[in-house]
């Protein structure tokens, strides 16, 4: 039954009753109480009094019983409404295949339950479309540029080559390695949605890495004058993939030097933070605008096409960093004071020490 027909035949029951109870109430008022007065020589109570009566104890407590017991249904028949939504707000792209909850009743939030997962199931077998597709023109992809790779690399080591082509085929060994880099990381992102990546974990001292990281980030920062800073390196142990946290660190230190002014600098701080491990990575380049900080992890977005024209990237840097930080149940943020300052703030949950083994 429908919502619509619950709420009509609650409706026109409650109005029914009321048309008959009033009607007998009145009744019996005006003609059978009036004549019993009548053969006991009682003095006439007025009308108006005997409609008062019908009106206190018929018309007002049915109008209540209508007003809350129409609210009651209305309650009721919502309530699977209110699941819906809290259901339908929690689906992502990587859980629409979950069936939401139906009532079975076919009412109009299971018939709207019903197309949602139609909907969602449609929705769902266009993004496994689109993964798949991404996966294998990237996996087609990698030939053909390892192939053109290999083929100017040649060119460029011939010994009788002018310094006109060879300044040309050093550009385009330039731009077949940038997108040699996107086409890897559209594939690293495309196996993540379809869960085809898998971490292995072990204990990874961060320290060490960052170590690592600021040594390369000094040398990345040579070509732009750039100084880099280690204001503090604490000794911290995290339970990560070592390849996927190096991976992070080198993406945060290649946005630090790449999106700065010559003469800036580029600031690393490691520290342990109340059973977390925090660890800043801060540039004073010019950042992003604060309307557009909310979407710096999205996929191919780049604010700095507009702020640093020379910088080159495919967009796709942070969006890894934040899968990275998240499979590891760390939180990422992105700050920036706009002209001045840009950091990025990660948070992972420290490895408690291994406690010693006892004594023999």
């Amino acid at each position: 039954m429908t919502i619509r027909q619950r709420l009509t035949l609650w409706y026109g029951g409650v109005l029914l009753l009321v048309v008959v109870l009033t009607a007998a109430m009145m009744y019996f008022e005006l003609i059978v109480e009036r004549g019993w007065r009548e053969a006991e020589g009682q003095p006439h109570v007025p009308v108006t009094q005997e409609i008062a009566e019908v009106v206190a104890y018929c018309l007002l407590p049915l109008t209540l019983v209508a007003v809350c017991g129409g609210w009651w249904l209305l309650q009721r028949s919502l309530r699977p409404l209110e699941r819906l939504v809290q259901d339908v707000e929690q689906l992502r792209a990587d859980n629409l295949s979950r069936q939401l909850p139906r009532t079975g009743n076919r009412d109009e939030v299971d018939r709207l339950t019903e197309a949602l997962n139609l909907s969602h199931a449609r929705l769902e077998d266009s993004f496994r479309r689109v993964r798949e597709f991404t996966i294998g023109a990237s996996h087609e992809l990698r030939t053909p540029l390892a192939v053109i790779h290999g083929e100017i690399e040649t060119a460029l080591n011939s010994p009788g080559l002018s310094p006109e082509h060879r300044e040309m085929f050093a550009g385009q060994l330039d731009e077949i390695q940038r997108l040699t880099r996107i086409v890897s990381d559209l594939s690293l992102l495309a196996k993540v949605d379809a869960g085809r990546v898998s971490l292995a974990p072990v204990p990874v001292s961060l320290d060490e890495l960052v170590r690592e990281s600021f040594g390369d980030a000094q040398i990345l920062a040579q070509a732009r004058e750039v100084s880099v800073s280690l204001d503090r390196c604490e000794a911290t142990t995290i339970l990560g993939d070592r390849h996927r946290i190096r991976q992070l660190l080198l993406a945060l230190t290649d946005n630090a030097v790449k999106y700065n002014h010559p003469g800036g600098r580029v600031e690393y701080r490691l520290i342990a933070d109340r059973g977390d491990v925090l660890l800043e990575i801060g540039n004073t380049g010019k950042g992003v605008p604060p309307e557009l900080v909310p979407r710096v992890f999205d996929r191919f977005f780049r604010a700095n096409q507009e702020c640093n024209m020379e910088a080159e990237g495919s967009g796709l840097g942070l969006s890894i960093a934040k899968w990275i930080v998240e499979s590891h149940h760390g939180s990422i943020e992105f700050l920036s004071d706009y002209g001045v300052y840009t950091r990025v703030r990660v948070r992972f949950p420290e490895m408690p020490p291994a406690e010693p083994a006892a004594g023999g």
